[in-house]
């Protein structure tokens, strides 16, 4: 999981990071920036990443913490000359993750990535 979440950057290879993702995944960004949504699939998760990767996002996981299939990662993101702080679910099943549920400032993300 750290490895998955500290990618961000020049080496960034999105192909080995979707290798964490089963087929069906889901994931959700909530909100209503455009890049707020539902996005399902590797194709979605790729389509996302794609986005957000064009305002420069960074993210620094700060803490860990797992109960069961679930992890929940605290970190500090900057994105688009901001920064603030994130929380992300993810749900494992059979070592995968099928879903990840974005809990981070969606005021800021709002103002670097428009609203809808």
């Amino acid at each position: 999981m750290r490895g998955h979440l500290t990618w961000w950057g020049p080496s960034f290879d999105v192909e080995t990071v979707l290798n964490d993702y089963d087929d069906n995944v889901e994931f959700v960004v909530p909100g209503n920036s455009a890049v707020s949504g539902t996005y399902r699939g590797k194709d979605g998760v790729k389509e996302l990443f794609g986005k957000v990767a064009e305002q420069n996002f960074k993210i620094t996981p700060t803490r860990f913490l797992a109960d069961d299939d679930v992890v929940v990662v605290l970190s500090q993101v900057s994105v688009g000359g901001e920064s603030g702080l994130q929380a992300d679910e993810f749900t494992y099943r059979e070592g995968k993750i099928v879903k990840a549920q974005n809990y981070g400032d969606s005021a800021l993300f709002e103002r670097v990535f428009g609203t809808k």
